[in-house]
């Protein structure tokens, strides 16, 4: 179950006090799930699915689509399951059904984006952000990032949303913007584990490490061509001070 999200790429936010989000997208029909099985492989992977709290949040979840779609991977037509559904599906109520719907996080927000004439309610307990780019537009305009209730065992793609947390190394990416210019979510980072970020500090100082070892290797040329030099001058002065400081022996110079 783990498997399906495990890989997708997790985008978290540059001071770490904000939720970190993964897509979990599907080009083939057989592999996307329903919703309680995309519950399930948020929560395996350590999140749930995606509450929204505002529309800022919206706005972001909906510029990280743009991206993926503009990626080039291929990204087609397919609806997202969000954490949004109506426990309480069959139950006598004297609440409204729009009313119903809870985050399955838990979360208490009561910002809605729903699609126009929805939630139908009736069998549809469960919630999907709409991610259809090739269909035709409706009455309340095209089936793109708006919300509509869906039946809880249909087959969709989903996302996962996680609790803010400090990566032990992290190197910032493309900035998400969102409508809140002061806002939260503005400067995605990706954890990319300690080797790749090494080797961002390693690269720049290439030049400088070449230079040095240029001028090392340059100065241990001229010290052993120094020392060569030396060698062959010894020789001669020793002849030369010989040949003037004759030696006497028995009287006689030799």
């Amino acid at each position: 179950m783990s498997s399906l999200v495990a890989h997708s790429q997790k985008v978290c936010y540059a001071d770490y006090q904000h939720p970190c989000y993964k897509i979990a997208y599907f080009q083939e029909l057989p592999q996307r799930v329903g919703f309680q099985e995309a519950r399930q492989a948020c929560i395996i992977d350590g999140g749930n699915l995606l509450s929204l709290k505002t529309e800022g949040e919206q706005k972001l979840i909906e510029r990280m689509l743009q991206n993926l779609t503009k990626s080039g991977s291929g990204i087609s037509d397919g609806d997202f399951w969000i954490g949004l559904w109506r426990s309480g599906e069959g139950q006598v109520s004297s609440v409204a059904c729009p009313d119903l719907y809870e985050w399955a996080d838990g979360s208490i927000s009561q910002y809605r984006n729903w699609y126009i004439d929805e939630p139908s309610c009736g069998n549809e307990a469960c919630v999907v952000m709409y991610h259809q780019p090739t269909a035709s537009p409706g009455l309340g305009g095209p089936y793109l990032y708006q919300w509509n209730d869906d039946r809880c065992n249909m087959k969709h793609n989903f996302i996962c949303k996680y609790q803010p947390g400090v990566p032990s190394t992290v190197t910032a990416e493309k900035t998400y913007t969102s409508d809140n210019p002061e806002g939260p979510f503005q400067t995605p980072v990706t954890d990319t584990g300690i080797i790749p970020n090494l080797i961002y500090v390693i690269i720049p100082t290439i030049p400088l490490l070449l230079l040095i070892l240029v001028a090392f290797g340059t100065c241990c040329f001229q010290m052993i061509q120094k020392q060569k030099d030396r060698t062959k001058t010894c020789p001669e002065h020793s002849t030369l001070w010989i040949s003037k400081n004759p030696r006497k022996e028995n009287g006689m110079e030799v």
